[in-house]
């Protein structure tokens, strides 16, 4: 399953947002097209500025925008109210953004004059036949589609501001020359920046690499592990151990099945799956391990081939008589079904990028009937992806991931059911987690790019996206619709969610698979004793345990619900009296023996100090004991923010604490 398409942003400072289509372009609302726009402002007032700066691209993006630059000087955060102030300029003049078309070759030449080298490649992305149009707004023109305010002055000056700078590599690409990303945000107005940039000092707060450091949730040791590569600690784990629960539970009441898989696999699954080579630079370099005998055979396909290509060189430059009979695209022909050849020996092995390769052999294991479907196949699978440096960021972006992944094989009438059942299940998750706002992203294929990026199979995209469509509409459920982002294999959907304090996340995926089935031969007996190949559908509602827990301690704050803290309950004694201690120890062993997650702190130390610790560690729930509950056979219960809530009988508080834990309470 390939990963949800994450929002833009931010934090992803080596990759760019792919070139949006002349028809997205017209469907980019005011807020965009003043960002954009802004965009255009900052590139004016850096020149103004640095007259030597090479440019190359500058979107809008999810949270504002982005330029890139060239350049000697290094940009400084001191930079940043020079540059705004120069933006303020160019604003009060209310320069109008006019648009002209010209030819390639003019477009080449203009750039090639004024030294841009990087807007001379960029007319490369520009499909021929679309227009190459410029804007220019004063004495700035730029290589543009549009679409843009009116004026600079549609802007308003108070409501710009420059976020960041980071570094940028040239197409995303680590072997390019590394530029300077300038971030900004803009708005409609001054009040909606600054409630903007409330959040973003609380998302600050609450970022889940600071909070999970204090809880001790997990570390990341780059020198000895590896980049990308969490550790979970205890208390991280526990939050890992409850998802997985949480997944098993509702999948079993589902009529999943549960696998495992291993984390390697051959070369030729991923060649059969369509994975490679499209999906090369995202995974690990192969491993080779090559049996005795696959090793002689490859070094007699690897002679012929060498055989070959000396005799394809000879023809080119013309030396020797061609003897073979063989033209030079025969030539071709033959060395590339060698290559095939070679790579499919076996010898080569990939650590696991995505589990549904493995899950399409554990289909084919077996002889399938009608009577089996529909068949679902669900794993917690450990996958790595090989993401570049530059966009790993704490659990959101990482190279080694556990996936909550499930393959539901269905006949074309059981479609829609399994579909929308898959939907209830992430409506039963947003529950559960208090998640009042989302949304689904209805991503879908582009026709243009069929063969290229899609599967070049036009009925069943249009067949699946209209059954996909349907389903949504019927379930009410909030979605949008997005062209050029499905999977290469089928349309998606991605889960959008916004955290407590309104930050966008994108969490899970759920995708339709109408291709890879048939090459791996997946077939079932249907009832009039044909053989036909089932629909896939790929699903993970709870993502990755990184991404997912990533978000939670964010959303929460690391205040997590009774059922998901690290430590749910602390028992705490006024004083270290034997019979008090005594007490205590017996309600630590009755929480225990029902499993819950509960330490005492029964040591002389005063009271204060000892609830100052338990709200510093965020425990969910303290249970206060002294001279008073242990006669009255009661505790004085404590909660985590929310102070004392009185104290209660004994065994109504620990049924209340195992009924919370039991029911999940958010």
């Amino acid at each position: 399953m390939q990963e949800p398409t994450p929002s833009p942003s931010l934090q992803a400072a080596k990759s760019e947002v792919e070139r949006k289509t002349l028809e997205q372009r017209d469907q980019m609302g005011e807020l965009e097209r003043i960002r954009h726009s802004c965009a255009h402002i900052l590139a004016t007032a850096v020149l103004r500025i640095w007259p030597d700066a090479l440019l190359d691209i500058g979107p809008p993006t999810a949270e504002g925008f982005y330029y890139d630059f060239d350049l000697q000087h290094r940009f400084t955060p001191e930079d940043f109210p020079r540059i705004e102030e120069e933006m303020r300029k160019v604003i009060k003049e209310n320069q109008v953004f006019q648009k002209t078309v010209q030819t390639r070759d003019e477009a080449r030449a203009y750039f090639e004059s004024k030294g841009q080298k990087f807007k001379v490649e960029r007319l490369g992305d520009i499909p021929e036949g679309e227009a190459i149009s410029f804007f220019q707004n004063g004495e700035f023109v730029d290589l543009c589609a549009g679409p843009h305010v009116m004026r600079t002055g549609n802007v308003k000056p108070g409501a710009i501001k420059i976020l960041k700078v980071a570094s940028a590599y040239f197409r995303g690409n680590e072997k390019n020359p590394q530029l300077q990303r300038l971030y900004g945000t803009a708005f409609k107005n001054k009040e909606e920046l600054e409630a903007w940039l409330k959040m973003q000092e609380e998302a600050r707060k609450r970022d889940h690499r600071r909070i999970g450091a204090e809880m001790g949730l997990f570390a990341m040791d780059a020198d000895y592990v590896g980049p990308g590569l969490p550790l979970w600690l205890p208390k991280g784990t526990v939050l890992v151990e409850e998802l997985e629960r949480l997944a098993k539970e509702t999948e079993f009441q589902a009529g999943y099945v549960r696998v495992k898989t291993p984390h390697l696999a051959k070369e030729k699954m991923y060649r059969t799956s369509g994975h490679l080579p499209y999906y090369a630079e995202s995974m690990f370099p192969p491993m080779e391990m090559l049996e005795e005998d696959e090793r002689a055979r490859r070094d007699d396909l690897m002679e012929k081939r060498a055989d070959l290509l000396r005799l394809d060189e000879g023809l080119s430059n013309a030396i020797g008589a061609n003897t073979s009979g063989l033209t030079r695209e025969q030539i071709r022909q033959d060395v590339q079904r060698l290559e095939t050849e070679i790579s499919l020996l076996g010898g080569r092995y990939y650590l696991k990028a995505m589990n549904c390769p493995h899950h399409h052999r554990i289909f084919a294991a077996e002889p399938r009937s009608y009577r089996d479907l529909p068949l679902r196949l669900a794993e917690y699978g450990t996958c790595y992806r090989y993401e570049q440096s530059g966009e790993l960021f704490g659990l959101m972006r990482v190279r080694s991931m556990n996936m909550n992944d499930a393959h539901l094989y269905c006949t074309a009438e059981q479609f829609a059911d399994e579909f929308r059942a898959v939907n209830e299940m992430y409506l039963k998750y947003f529950k559960i987690f208090g998640l009042d706002r989302y949304q689904m992203r209805f991503s879908t294929h582009d026709p243009a790019r069929l063969g290229q990026k899609f599967v070049n199979e036009p009925e069943l995209w249009k067949k699946t996206e209209d059954m996909v469509r349907q389903v949504l509409v019927e379930s009410g459920i909030n979605f949008v619709e997005v062209a050029n982002e499905a999977a290469f294999y089928g349309p998606k959907i991605d889960v959008q969610v916004w955290s407590a304090i309104g930050r966008e996340f994108t969490i899970a995926t759920n995708q339709v698979d109408f291709a890879v089935p048939a090459r791996f031969g997946l077939t079932y007996r249907d009832r009039d004793n044909t053989e036909k190949t089932p629909l896939c559908i790929h699903r993970a509602p709870l993502g990755t345990h990184e991404r997912f827990i990533g978000f939670l301690i964010e959303h929460y704050a690391g205040n997590f619900p009774l059922w998901l803290a690290p430590e749910q309950v602390r028992v705490l004694t006024l004083n270290d009296e034997p019979a008090l201690v005594d007490y205590a120890r017996s309600i630590v062993s009755e929480l225990r023996n029902q499993f819950v997650r509960v330490e005492g702190d029964l040591g002389p130390n005063p009271v204060k100090a000892k609830i100052a610790d338990a709200e510093s560690a965020k425990v969910h729930t303290m249970l206060v004991v002294g001279q008073r509950d242990l006669e009255a056979g009661a505790v004085s219960v404590r909660l985590h923010g929310k102070g004392n809530i009185g104290a209660k009988p004994r065994q109504e508080v620990v049924a209340d604490i195992l009924a919370s834990i039991r029911e999940r309470r958010s």
